[in-house]
């Protein structure tokens, strides 16, 4: 049973605030807040919000008034290190000195030292740097080759890494040539050379003399071009070699491949990769390209 309030001499229940209401419950109109008035708490905060706008705006009209205001200093981007000079490095020097005009320009790029030879000297170089009493580089780490097609006189780049196992050391060395022109092999000096250089023949096209044996290594021998040139296009290719080795399928030769893989004669192939062809054709990308 729910408590009485309702006091004599009163038309309705007492409310919590004290004010009278009626027998239905609803305020009276002497007890509702005028409209648009807010509670005490809400009239505070109203108050701050207020103040801290008004701080606000006379800074900014503050600094607006100062003429000569220096705006905050703009943090440049830190500049990467770039390639110098190393043509006092000690081992440019005793090269010089031993090779001289053979010796072109030297540079040291993150403790990297990069030294140009005369292409009719570079099996000489080799041999001296190999058989070095303090820096003996007896292990070619790679050989490899850059094109710049922009280079009239010079468009290929062979690029030999040396590295001395008992002194540390590293030095880069770099021939210029052309596509008519041969470099001597250094294959007398390091036998590793033997696959690099046939590598570079495969993919630049840059011949090597005296190779014991210098033939395609990655690419079929009677493939056309050399894919690691500039300008050799990224797309597929019809040559004589796709034309001979990837022939047209039609429906029974795709039948007669699955039936010799069924029956294992076909093992290390799937009928898809004798559409190579088709695939290109239709316009599939298999590897997207950087646009």
């Amino acid at each position: 049973m729910s408590e009485d309030t309702k006091q004599p001499g009163s038309e309705g229940p007492i409310q919590p605030d004290g004010t009278v209401s009626d027998s239905s419950g609803t305020p009276s109109p002497s007890a509702i807040p005028p409209a648009g008035e807010l509670a005490s708490a809400d009239a505070e905060k109203a108050a701050m919000v207020e103040q801290a706008k008004s701080r606000v705006a006379a800074v900014k009209e503050s600094l607006a008034e100062q003429p000569g205001a220096p705006k905050p200093p703009v943090k440049k981007k830190e500049e990467g290190p770039k390639p110098t000079d190393a043509a006092d490095h000690p081992l440019v020097k005793k090269l010089k000195a031993q090779f001289n005009e053979a010796i072109g320009d030297a540079s040291e790029f993150i403790g990297q030292l990069s030294i140009r030879v005369q292409r009719e000297r570079i099996v000489e170089v080799c041999e001296f740097l190999k058989n070095d009493e303090n820096t003996p580089f007896n292990y070619l780490s790679d050989l490899t080759c850059v094109h710049y097609p922009d280079r009239g006189d010079a468009p290929f780049e062979v690029v030999y890494n040396l590295f001395s196992i008992p002194a540390n050391e590293r030095v880069r060395l770099k021939v210029g040539t052309t596509e008519e022109t041969s470099v001597d092999s250094v294959t007398g000096v390091w036998p590793a050379a033997n696959w690099l250089e046939r590598e570079v023949f495969d993919l630049f096209g840059i011949r090597f003399a005296n190779h014991p044996d210098l033939r395609r290594l990655l690419l079929p021998p009677d493939w056309e071009g050399h894919p690691l040139r500039k300008d050799f296009p990224l797309e597929f290719v019809e040559n004589a070699w796709t034309e001979k080795h990837l022939p047209e399928m039609t429906d029974v030769h795709m039948e007669q491949v699955q039936q010799r893989r069924a029956y294992g004669l076909e093992i290390l192939s799937v009928p898809q990769e004798r559409m190579m062809r088709d695939i290109f054709r239709g316009g599939k990308e298999v590897m997207p390209k950087d646009k």
